[in-house]
């Protein structure tokens, strides 16, 4: 809206900083963030009042978490409050790519909102049905990439190559799977106080610096990246992510007071795969998202092997409950794990020279 405004009024003296991107995504980190932690308090005592017995407890899981009990959940309600207020202030109305991850957001942000919902009512751990969600999550995730691809084309990029494929009509596929496959591996990262908000802020900055240099001719040019022009309108989606999810980290930090839920881990994984597909950096989400990658590779292989031979490669899947088991504390997994993200993340970056 501030930019809108900006323009209609020909950018005069002080509002001409607001044609710099840097200076609205500075903007929408410090909105978000502000935003977050003012109606952060009255929104977990609502959450609270509302849901009662807060986020069911899986008994069969570490012992330590039944502490954890009457912890409000749908936490990601404030997340996406905070970061759609931001975005909407600060973000060029007339881009596309803005409009598309937005959609995705929040599209899947309600998906996991029905399954929190439907959790705390019965006050069980499964939600709505595996196959209900995953159709809901692919068509939210083709309209977007159909939306994508309008713009930027069908081509497929790879780290270390400097030149990108082009895959046709598979392209949809491809970018599909990749915005619900990181929604559903943001999701299983979220178990324990802290663990998925932190490398979602990690990821989210680190693809604030990748959308900002595709978007640009001469640094895409330079670096041998793939140029997505107006693309660099998403380093303010990404700032918007990285405020709103620091304010949570606020109210989320161990001991939770309220738990992000699937209503914020869907909508953020989703929203990382959607920027990936338009920067067309989806093999890069992969490095940079690497620890999300692990996590959900956890489960699959767990369940593959469990169903052939009866028998666990993982004491608890994901893996950061194996890692419970094993005695290691829950402080130390999470600190752990955000230093796996954090290397992971400067390890993605790197290849943006590697080429």
């Amino acid at each position: 809206m501030f930019y809108f405004i900006a323009q209609q009024l020909g950018f005069p003296s002080g509002l001409n900083l607001f044609r710099y991107l840097s200076f609205r995504t500075g903007g929408a980190v410090a909105t978000a963030l502000l935003i977050g932690l003012l109606i952060g308090p009255r929104f977990i005592g609502w959450l609270r009042l509302r849901q009662g017995k807060g986020q069911p407890i899986r008994t069969d899981g570490p012992q330590s978490h039944l502490a954890k009990r009457g912890t409000p959940t749908m936490g990601g309600l404030m997340i996406l409050t905070s970061l759609g207020i931001a975005l909407l202030l600060w973000m060029d109305m007339s881009n596309p790519y803005v409009w598309a991850c937005l959609f995705v957001t929040l599209g899947f942000g309600m998906i996991g909102f029905l399954d929190d919902y439907d959790k705390v009512r019965k006050q069980k751990t499964e939600g709505v049905s595996g196959r209900i969600r995953l159709a809901g999550e692919f068509l939210i995730a083709g309209i977007a990439s159909w939306i994508i691809i309008q713009q930027n084309g069908t081509m497929l990029h790879f780290p270390f190559i400097d030149r990108g494929f082009d895959i046709g009509p598979f392209y949809y596929l491809f970018a599909a799977f990749t915005i619900v496959a990181f929604g559903n591996a943001v999701n299983l990262t979220d178990g324990l106080d802290g663990l998925a908000t932190m490398p979602v802020i990690i990821a989210a900055v680190a693809f604030m610096l990748i959308v900002y240099l595709a978007g640009n001719a001469k640094f895409a040019a330079y670096l041998g990246i793939a140029h997505v022009p107006r693309a660099g309108d998403l380093a303010i989606f990404c700032g918007a992510t990285v405020g709103a999810g620091l304010a949570f980290l606020w109210f989320n930090a161990p001991p939770a007071a309220v738990f992000m839920g699937d209503t914020g881990s869907l909508a953020l994984g989703g929203a990382l795969g959607t920027i990936a597909v338009v920067a067309h950096h989806e093999v890069v989400l992969g490095i940079v998202g690497g620890l999300f990658v692990v996590e959900a590779l956890s489960v699959i292989i767990q369940v593959f092997w469990y169903k052939r031979t009866g028998r666990r490669v993982f004491k608890m899947a994901p893996i950061h409950h194996h890692f419970e088991q094993l005695g290691w504390a829950e402080s130390t997994v999470v600190i752990r794990f955000w230093i796996i993200a954090l290397v992971l993340a400067l390890a993605g970056l790197a290849t943006l020279k590697l080429r």
